[in-house]
């Protein structure tokens, strides 16, 4: 059907056991990761304890400390997809690492954030992610100038979506006039869908009638930025592009664990299945799609009442723009308080093993 799914989780030991191989073998194209998924892995096991006794011999700061133990399972990712990356001749097989994101309004450390972890890495298949903020749109088009891959993450509205891919486009073109082949850089661009529907039922359960439309717009939402999608990749620009090698900047559906126990642990998987995207799920919605997900073309299809269910939110008031800028900054907020508090873990274990 033309969708790729990736895994949205990291740890030590899912890698070390061989987990990933396994999940790989039957079909897991890609890895993402963030710095939720990170301070849940570091803090919250003993997976790093060997390497970070060493780390901590060595005299790293903490910062250094948390980037050799990432980098490390960055590359052990990156290095177990590498087969699909060959085999797909680069079109999957991607592992996605964070700048930091207490870059987000700046453009200039993003950049150089975004080239520095690439260059580290030393993985054709890694992916940096870069948040889709205003600071980050002309950081991204630098980027992918310069050859980096690149995930847009945060993407929660079209405006914002439209943005992500002229920096592409932008960053192609630039990229263009120093390189004949545009098909050794990739990007996804993450479109969050979840929290969508946690937020706009609130204000739904708030009016009349509005359980009618609880639990949709969600799904409505990333209906309509595939919708956009087809449209932004197509035209004599685009061709011109695709003529040097350029790659579609694939729509990634993410956080699509389901929020909400009332509705089904595969919502945004079952009803966002389309040709050219990724979804990218935590272990938890994998296991239950696997289980029980419905497997069928379902995006085109859904794409159809999008358009009306969005109008339909549009009468009863709620301003869906208004809705997904909180969100994105709620986005770049809480991944920036779990950066803060996985350095602050790493401190505190770093003391213990000096005073010990």
């Amino acid at each position: 059907l033309g969708q790729s799914i990736w895994l949205d989780f990291i740890r030590r030991t899912f890698l070390t056991s061989g987990d990933l191989k396994n999940l790989v073998d039957r079909g897991i194209h890609g890895v993402t990761s963030n710095p939720s998924i990170f301070e849940k892995a570091i803090a919250r096991s003993d997976d790093y304890d060997d390497q970070f006794g060493l780390l901590v011999k060595e005299g790293l700061s903490v910062t250094g400390i948390y980037e050799q133990l990432a980098f490390k399972d960055i590359r052990m990712a990156a290095d177990i997809l590498r087969p699909v990356y060959d085999r797909t001749q680069g079109a999957d097989g991607y592992v996605s690492l964070e700048v930091s994101p207490t870059l987000a309004d700046d453009t200039a450390g993003t950049l150089a954030e975004a080239e520095r972890l690439f260059t580290t890495l030393g993985r054709p298949n890694v992916m940096i992610k870069i948040p889709a903020t205003q600071a980050g749109f002309p950081a991204i088009e630098a980027a992918i100038g310069r050859g980096i891959n690149i995930n847009v993450t945060l993407i929660f509205s079209i405006e914002q979506y439209e943005a992500v891919v002229e920096a592409y486009l932008g960053g192609l073109e630039k990229l263009s006039l120093t390189s004949q082949d545009l098909s050794r850089v990739a990007s996804v661009a993450s479109f969050f869908v979840s929290r969508v529907d946690s937020m706009v039922d609130q204000a739904l359960a708030e009016i009349e009638g509005g359980e009618a439309l609880m639990g949709k717009i969600a799904v409505a939402n990333a209906c309509a930025a595939y919708a956009r999608f087809k449209e932004l990749f197509s035209g004599a620009r685009w061709d011109a592009l695709v003529e040097k090698g350029a790659r579609l900047q694939r729509p990634l559906w993410a956080s699509t664990s389901t929020k909400n126990p009332a509705y089904s642990d595969t919502l945004y998987v079952d009803n966002l299945i389309g040709a050219h995207t990724v979804n990218t799920l935590p272990p938890a919605t994998l296991e239950a799609f696997l289980d029980h997900g419905q497997v069928a073309g379902t995006l085109e299809h859904g794409c159809k009442q999008a358009r009306e269910t969005l109008a339909a939110l549009a009468e009863t008031g709620i301003d869906l723009d208004v809705i997904t800028r909180r969100l994105l900054d709620d986005g770049v907020d809480a991944f920036a308080r779990s950066f803060h508090k996985l350095i602050e873990s790493i401190e505190m274990k770093r003391k213990g093993s000096h005073e010990g």
